[in-house]
């Protein structure tokens, strides 16, 4: 599956010959300045979960761009359902109403945005863009959600960030697809394989893809070198979840993050700046892996989990 179909946090899959198929997101508008989806101040509204690490992408490039102001969000509940679908849980630490629309889940969201969407028997994935004006889904794919944040900015909104800047796109781009498939993905398809034969042709490609990256990083502070970008954002939502879930819950445990020198103070290094620790919630996403994988950890036991000490000094200049 090419790097742009990605499903936008999709936790909904199909297997074929043991390996684990991410399926592609259904609603591919865009907002831009003049069109339908015009870049306006508190007209988008955005769902996620705090414990998809595609979800948490577009949380963390609303912070960084400083677009808080210009586009509100909700938080599901860490809990999946027995079907893949996501509920609002406003008593849940962390988790939120729907305070747009009113629906008690994701489910009637999507569906006020396709009235057919409920006899399609697709499940709704975070994150989901909604537009107020037209009281419908603009985007559910993560990377085109993160692209248009930076439109606002184009616009005057927001502090003027960008994590794609048009001289470094080519090479930006190049790097999260190379990334995708054997990491980002690749932790999923070690998880979710059913027979040994898909685990090893999973799990093999992620290790030296994570050696490469370790090696990478000790060219440069960042994937681009000295320039924090999407490309760093993107691979780092992993990371910060490989030791505390993916290590034990997916069978990826030749190593972990902490073993690696570069990846561990690069890890840290991203959670230390100001107003990323604030959108990642690992109560959510410890919970939300090991009770909604049932297939997995069928008994849902959650483990105690390592220490992890993401704001000791990172030595990253």
């Amino acid at each position: 599956m090419s790097p742009t179909d990605e499903q936008a946090g999709a936790w909904t899959e199909a297997f074929e010959s043991g390996k684990f198929i991410r399926k592609s997101s259904e609603f591919r508008d865009r907002i831009a300045e003049g069109e339908l989806f015009d870049v306006e101040t508190g007209r988008y509204h955005l769902y996620i979960s705090h414990a998809c690490p595609w979800a948490h992408r577009t949380l963390i490039t609303r912070k960084v761009l400083g677009l808080e102001n210009h586009i509100s969000v909700d938080v599901v509940d860490w809990r999946m359902n027995s079907d893949g679908s996501w509920s609002f849980n406003p008593e849940e630490e962390g988790a939120t109403a729907d305070t747009i629309n009113g629906e008690s889940s994701l489910e009637g969201v999507y569906n006020r945005a396709f009235s057919g969407w409920s006899e399609s028997r697709r499940i709704g994935t975070v994150p989901v863009l909604w537009d107020r004006q037209q009281s419908t889904i603009v985007n559910n794919e993560s990377r085109e959600i993160i692209r248009m944040f930076d439109a606002f900015g184009s616009a005057g909104m927001g502090n003027g960030t960008s994590l794609c800047p048009i001289e470094l796109r080519d090479e930006i781009d190049a790097m999260i697809d190379s990334n995708y498939e054997p990491v980002n993905n690749g932790v999923y398809k070690s998880g979710f394989a059913t027979t040994q034969a898909a685990y090893d042709k999973a799990v093999v490609p992620l290790f030296e893809s994570l050696e490469w990256l370790e090696a990478r990083l000790g060219e440069g502070r960042y994937l681009m070198g000295d320039r924090l970008t999407e490309a760093d954002w993107r691979l780092w939502t992993t990371l910060v979840r490989f030791d505390a879930v993916y290590h034990l819950h997916f069978k990826c445990n030749k190593k972990r993050i902490l073993d690696y020198p570069n990846l561990w103070d690069f890890t840290r290094e991203l959670f230390q700046i100001d107003g990323i620790a604030e959108t990642t919630n690992m109560n959510h996403i410890v919970r939300h892996y090991h009770y909604s994988h049932e297939t997995i950890n069928p008994n849902r036991i959650i483990p105690i989990n390592p220490d992890l000490d993401f704001m000791a000094p990172h030595n990253r200049g």
